[in-house]
Formats: structure tokens, sequence, C-alpha cells
């Protein structure tokens, strides 16, 4: 009886001192019944930040409350998304030899320059994956001569211009002595690139215009056919 009383005298004192139930609990190293803790200090007097504490507490509460859905929302959506993602993963691994040139011609005819405004294959973007697919399905569905490749890097101003280079070699996996000096766009001078991993526009040239007719006109047949059918 006398050790319920000392414990019921330190969670009064620790109540005056603005501790929360939680809080008593913690620092008694008991659990304690939150309706007991309620009934043995009824009559304490709370200290006058109490309220500005609540407030506090609650606020702190709530934003965990929000990463932790916004980190079980991340979580779901990766799930979601794997699952996605091996449900078609066979047909990415089954690419066959006609697949991989009916892709290069959409490809092609969404991104690459038209015959006759330029009347050689020019293809162009800042995402080194589709670069280094497209040449992927490029040198899969014709035999290349390698020397008729150029690449041009077109870069702001505060960029290294060697390190573009080198990194879009390794990319692209094209002759260094083949790439143009990058060109820089002038509008960028005396301003910060702020995207950290911004690399340019990379431009792909191959001067052949028999390869650039082809993928052109293979690309306008496949949209004109499935238009028609629809």
């Amino acid at each position: 009886m006398r050790r319920s009383n000392q414990l019921k005298d330190k969670s009064r004192k620790l109540r005056a001192e603005g501790y929360t139930y939680s809080e008593i609990k913690k620092r008694l190293s008991r659990e304690i019944p939150k309706s007991t803790l309620s009934y043995w200090c009824r009559e304490v007097k709370l200290p006058s930040f109490y309220d500005k504490k609540l407030v506090e507490i609650n606020a702190n509460n709530r934003e965990k409350g929000r990463l932790i859905a916004l980190e079980v929302n991340k979580q779901k959506r990766q799930r979601f998304l794997d699952k996605l993602k091996n449900k078609n993963l066979h047909l990415v691994k089954n690419l066959s030899q006609r697949d991989k040139k009916l892709l290069l011609a959409i490809f092609y005819l969404t991104e690459g320059a038209k015959h006759p405004t330029t009347q050689y294959l020019k293809f162009a973007s800042t995402n080194p994956e589709i670069i280094r697919f497209f040449l992927f399905l490029l040198r899969k569905s014709f035999n290349l001569d390698e020397s008729k490749f150029r690449v041009e890097i077109m870069c702001r101003a505060d960029q290294d211009l060697e390190s573009l280079v080198n990194h879009w070699q390794s990319v692209t996996d094209i002759n260094k002595q083949l790439f143009y000096r990058p060109r820089i766009d002038k509008r960028t001078i005396g301003k910060k690139t702020r995207k950290e991993n911004y690399k340019g526009v990379c431009v792909i040239d191959y001067f052949d215009t028999s390869i650039q007719l082809e993928l052109q006109l293979l690309g306008e047949s496949l949209v004109r056919g499935y238009s028609s059918v629809g």
C-alpha cells in the first residue's frame, strides 16, 4: 500500500510539472493504466504552458502520421510498379529481330529528324537510357558503318565540356574523334545549372539517307495501317 502511495505521489508531482500521462509512465518505468493516472491526478493543477505543449504534441503526431502515410503509400506504389514490371518483363526479354526494327521505326517517327528537312538520320535526347536503347536497336537492325556516326552535345555554359563528352561517349560507345565540339547555349551564360545530373542534349547523326527513309516510311506505314483498321 505504501509503495502504491509513493507511485501515486510521484505521478501527481510529475503531472504538476506538466508531464503527459504517457510521459509519466515512461519516467516511472511502469505500465500504469491511463484511467488510474487520470484518477490520481484529477485535482492536480496543470502549469500554464501545458495547453501550448499539447498543441505542439498533437502537431508533431499529425506530422509523424503524415510521414508514415507517405511511406506506406510509397511502398504500396512500388509494389504495384514491381508487379507491372514483372508481368511484362518477358516481352522485353524475347524481342525478335522484327520487333526491334519496328520499335526503332516508332522511336524514329516520334523523335527523329524527318526527310526531306534533314537528309540523314538524326536523333536527340537528354536521357542516356533512351540514347543507349536507340543505338542498340539501330545496331541490331542494320549493318552500320560506325565511321558515319557524329555526335553533338548541346549544353549549358557552366558545364564541364570534357566531362560531358566522356559521359556521352560511354553511353553511345562511339569513337570520341567522331564527336563535334559541344555547342553551348549562349542564353545560359552567367546562369547556374540547377539540375545536378543534367548532361545536356545528345544529338546522334548517322549519314545515311536510305536508313532514315526506311525507318521513317516504316513508322508512317505502321501508324497508317493501324489507324485504318481502327
